[in-house]
This record gives structure tokens, C-alpha cells and sequence, in this order.
């Protein structure tokens, strides 16, 4: 019955997205869909484990979730003209949804574009759009943004508020609107992948994933002329070629130096270059292209000790220049240990403390150069507060080994 009720719960949070976004489409009012969604979805948990889960689950949870969007319409007593249209429109119509529609991935992408006009302040963007589409928790989301759940909550709230009283339209807006909507849009698509990547939860989201690719190439076509989606979808396909040999036969995390490098995809790594190359030929750097050459020079080295700290380091400073973050400055430190050693970039990590204490990869990082320096006892601690933070159940594992092999008693 475990296993049921997971395989139930994965289908659930994939496919939420996909119902929110059609939801949308149809009744036009963000809080009716998700609020129809969440409760198509809590019916799905308690029917599906007796009845058994349907041949088109989509179809299904779509089907349940337009009948709850109508019942939540009639039950309003007090609707305001948009209210009463989609209310109107909703009894004329039915409820019959047609299965998988052709352009399903549209929707989906005019909903990313939807939350993140530019009347909105970049976090509100991209924190509605993983919540109405990502599926993402509200503890998810503030976990992403290391921020508390009471203030994403009311970060959510308000969007959503002044998208309906600005009257936002549900569409992919006109050329000439993309380019101040589109790094929303690159956020929303690569945390929705990085929660796939390595998920809050049990298991792995391939689903997800591969939605997220399916976006980021939607984005590469509605745009050609612009080299940062192309940067994404190069980042995420050499990501998502190391996910068969990331993960242990207990379920434990692999780390990237120590991965079977044979089972890594290579048709994703041969696209993913492929894009690079594509946008250090158009010379226009910026944070996706560079990150995607960070990754290009991990899958380029057969061996990790063939691995170029150098070009890597040279990269993250590049990147430094575009996006000056603690994250980066804490990634950047990993190369430095790499070239100068643990000491030096154990200097470089502390002065990220008070910036990044609480968060997961800040402790682990310190804990392996500080076990790297002999300095078991320390690195234990910060091992027990890595393990602590961590959301992710193979990473946690995987940290927990780390410390039993730190040395400290």
C-alpha cells in the first residue's frame, strides 16, 4: 500500500500544474483554480489507494477539478463580474475536458508568463508561478528562497491579488513584452527543475523534469534571438544526464566526483554542449550560459581528477560579475579548494556565515573542508547541521555517512 500511495502522490504533484494551468484557461481566476486543484487532488488521495488509479490520471484529476471549480462558483454568494462570467460560462459549458489537449504545454507556458509580468516584483513572480504551477509547497518555496513560510505565504497572496485587480490577461504576451518578463520566466523554470533535481521529498521527480525541459525548449522557440533560454535548456539536459548515476541502490546520494561517469547520458551531454558552443558564439554571457559552460566542463572530463578547477574557477568569477550571490561565492569556493586547498576556501565560506547559516549546503561544504583539514570534531558539528537542514531524504543519507566517516567520536 506504500508504494501505492507514493506512485499516487508523485502523479498528483505532477500533474498539478498541468490542472491548475487549464483550470485557468477556462475560468479565468487563479484562487478558483487552485483552490479547485488542491481539491481535485485530495479527492484523488482518498479514492484512488480503494478504486485503483484511472488509465489517464491527468484526464481524470482535469475532469474532477472543473467540477469543483463550478461547485466553489455556485457556492459564492457574493461574485464580482469576473466571478459571474466564469460562473456563467462554466454552467454553459459543461464539464466535459477534452483529454490531453495539443497544446497543453502552451497553457502551461502562459501561465508562467501570466505570473510573471512586470507589475509584479521578480520574487512575487517567481514564487506564484512555482506554486501554481510547480506543484511546490509554500515551506518549499520559502525553503528555495531562505525565507520564513509566513512571509512566502503573504509574498503568494498579494500576487495573486494584483494580478486579479490589475486584471493581468492570461497569455503569452506580444513580442515586443517578452524580454521584461523572461528572467521570471528562466527562475520559475529552473527551480521547478532543481525541485525534480533533488526534491524535498522521497524519490525521484523525472516527471517533473522532463516538464521543465519540455519548458525551457518551449522558451528557445518563442525566443531564438536570445542566448539566456538557451543557456537553461544547456544547463538542465547536462544535469539531467548525470541523474542515472546520482543516486546509490539504497537510495543514497552519489556525490559528482565519485559517480559512475559510464552511466551518464551521453546524447544529453553531446545537446548540451552543443548549446554552449552555441552561446559562446553569440558572445552575450549571462548566469544560465555560464552555469551551462560549469557543467559543459564536468561532463568533458572522462575521470573527476581530469576535472579543470581552473576554467571552472574562471567561470564562476565571470558569473560573479552578473549575479554577486552568497550561493555563488559559496560555489565558487568549492573550486578554490580544488586549486588552493581547504584553508583558503575555508576562509572564503566563513565570511558566508551570517548570510547563508540554516542553509543546508552552506554546512556541508564547511564540513567537508574542514574534514579535509583534519578538523573531525568541527566537521562532525557542521555535519549534524547540514543533516538537520537538509530537505531531501538521499541527501540527508548521504550527509549522515559523511559524518559517521568524519572521524570524530
Amino acid at each position: 500500500m506504500a508504494g501505492v500511495n507514493d506512485e499516487i502522490e508523485r502523479i498528483v504533484r505532477d500533474e498539478f500544474g498541468r490542472v491548475v494551468a487549464s483550470l485557468v484557461r477556462r475560468f479565468g481566476d487563479l484562487d478558483v483554480a487552485e483552490e479547485a486543484g488542491q481539491e481535485a487532488l485530495v479527492s484523488a488521495m482518498e479514492h484512488w489507494p480503494a478504486d485503483g488509479i484511472p488509465p489517464n490520471p491527468g484526464a481524470w484529476l482535469t475532469t474532477t477539478a472543473a467540477r469543483k471549480a463550478i461547485d466553489l462558483l455556485r457556492r459564492e454568494q457574493r461574485r464580482g463580474p469576473k466571478q459571474r462570467a466564469a460562473h456563467e460560462m462554466a454552467l454553459g459549458a459543461g464539464v466535459h475536458i477534452e483529454e490531453d489537449r495539443g497544446p497543453i504545454a502552451d497553457d502551461r507556458l502562459r501561465l508562467i508568463f501570466t505570473c510573471c509580468h512586470p507589475a509584479l516584483a521578480e520574487p512575487a513572480r517567481v514564487a506564484l508561478t512555482l506554486r501554481m504551477l510547480g506543484g511546490l509547497t509554500v515551506p518549499e518555496i520559502a525553503a528555495a528562497y531562505l525565507v520564513r513560510e509566513r512571509a512566502m505565504a503573504q509574498r503568494i497572496t498579494r500576487a495573486k491579488q494584483k494580478i486579479s485587480r490589475a486584471r493581468i490577461p492570461y497569455r503569452i504576451p506580444a513580442a515586443d513584452d517578452l524580454p521584461d518578463r523572461l528572467a521570471g520566466v528562466l527562475a520559475v523554470i529552473y527551480l521547478i527543475y532543481n525541485e525534480a533535481y533533488l526534491p524535498h521529498g522521497p524519490g525521484q521527480r523525472v516527471d517533473l523534469a522532463a516538464e521543465a525541459i519540455r519548458l525551457a525548449r518551449l522558451v528557445v522557440e518563442l525566443m531564438p534571438s536570445e542566448p539566456e533560454p538557451r543557456g537553461l535548456l544547456a544547463l538542465l539536459l547536462l544535469s539531467e544526464a548525470r541523474r542515472p548515476a546520482r543516486f546509490a541502490e539504497n537510495g543514497e546520494l552519489v556525490r559528482l566526483d565519485e559517480q559512475e561517469r559510464a552511466l551518464w547520458d551521453t546524447t544529453l551531454i553531446g545537446e548540451g554542449h552543443s548549446l554552449v558552443v552555441e552561446c559562446l558564439r553569440r558572445n552575450e554571457p549571462g548566469k544560465y550560459q555560464i552555469l551551462a559552460a560549469v557543467n559543459a566542463v564536468h561532463t568533458d572530463a572522462a575521470r573527476a581528477e581530469d576535472t579543470d578547477w581552473r576554467q571552472i574557477l574562471a567561470l564562476y568569477d565571470q558569473l560573479l560579475t552578473c549575479e554577486d550571490t552568497p550561493i555563488v561565492r559559496l560555489n565558487r569556493a568549492v573550486a578554490v579548494a580544488e586549486i588552493a586547498g581547504p584553508l583558503p576556501a575555508l576562509e572564503l565560506v566563513d565570511e558566508l556565515a551570517a548570510a547563508l547559516d540554516g542553509y543546508h549546503a552552506f554546512h556541508a561544504t564547511r564540513a567537508d573542508l574542514l574534514r579535509r583539514l583534519g578538523r573531525s570534531r568541527e566537521a562532525t558539528a557542521e555535519y549534524d547541521a547540514a543533516i538537520r537542514t537538509a530537505d531531501n531524504p538521499a541527501e540527508a543519507a548521504y550527509l549522515a555517512t559523511m559524518r559517521g566517516g568524519s572521524g570524530a567520536s
